[in-house]
Formats: C-alpha cells, sequence, structure tokens
C-alpha cells in the first residue's frame, strides 16, 4: 500500500508541471514579442530568460517525477515485490538509467528518494512562481 499512495503523491507532480508550462509560455511570448514589433526592456528580456532557464529544469524533474510515478504504481500491485525490484533495476540499468544492476536500498529509502524528486520539482516551480511575481511588480517601474 506504501508504494501506491506513494505513486499517487507523485502523480502530483503532473498539477505542478501544468502551472510551470504556463508560466513558461508567457515568458516566452514575452520574448518573441520583438518579433511582433513590440518593444521590451533589456531587464524583463533577462528575467524571462530566467523563467524559460527554469522552466526547462522544472521539465527535466517532472519528467523523472512522472516515471518514478509510473514504475511504483506498477510495483504496488506487484505479487513478488523482490524479484520485480531486481528486474527493474537490471531493465533500468540496461537502458543507462542506472549505474548499477543491484540496488541494495529498501522501498523507504527508495520511497523519500522519489518525493525528494518531487520536492526538487515543487522547488521549480516556487521559483518560477517568484521570479515571474517579482517581474510582474518590478517591470513597471524600471522603465
Amino acid at each position: 500500500m506504501n508504494l501506491l499512495v506513494i505513486a499517487c503523491l507523485l502523480r502530483r507532480g503532473t498539477q505542478l508541471e501544468r502551472w510551470s508550462d504556463g508560466i513558461t509560455l508567457v515568458a516566452l511570448a514575452y520574448g518573441l514579442a520583438p518579433l511582433l514589433g513590440t518593444p521590451v526592456r533589456p531587464l524583463g528580456t533577462l528575467l524571462c530568460v530566467a523563467l524559460l532557464m527554469l522552466g526547462g529544469l522544472h521539465k527535466y524533474w517532472a519528467m523523472r517525477v512522472a516515471l518514478d510515478a509510473e514504475l511504483f504504481a506498477g510495483l504496488a500491485s506487484s505479487t513478488d515485490l523482490v524479484a520485480d525490484t531486481q528486474a527493474l533495476d537490471r531493465s533500468l540499468h540496461g537502458l543507462k538509467l542506472k549505474p548499477q544492476a543491484s540496488d541494495t536500498r529498501d522501498w523507504p529509502t527508495r520511497s523519500q528518494a522519489a518525493l525528494a524528486l518531487l520536492r526538487r520539482q515543487a522547488s521549480c516551480l516556487g521559483l518560477q512562481v517568484l521570479l515571474a511575481l517579482a517581474t510582474l511588480l518590478t517591470l513597471p517601474f524600471t522603465g
């Protein structure tokens, strides 16, 4: 049951991803505004570049969280968790997604590591929101 709970928590990462995608698209639209003849300020451009970089970093963490969510959900219904864990580790190693074919971590430790990825994803979104708010609040005064 713990694996299923972790999978459910990790699936919340898709909601965070939607918010980040929206902020990233707004920053991209602002960055492309000069193509339409709209003048932009250098500070605004710099802040939008930072938002885009945070959006890219967020997307990386979101993909990792989504993969873990699916793997945890699949293993939650396992009838032989030990054998399936070993098969998972070998498979991830064979795909070059893991450095070693065996992993001695237990599932509570793996769960904490997966939740740490979700926290990183949430942190990226938090930074993006703070930077977007700072941009909205400072741009009218920096002309």
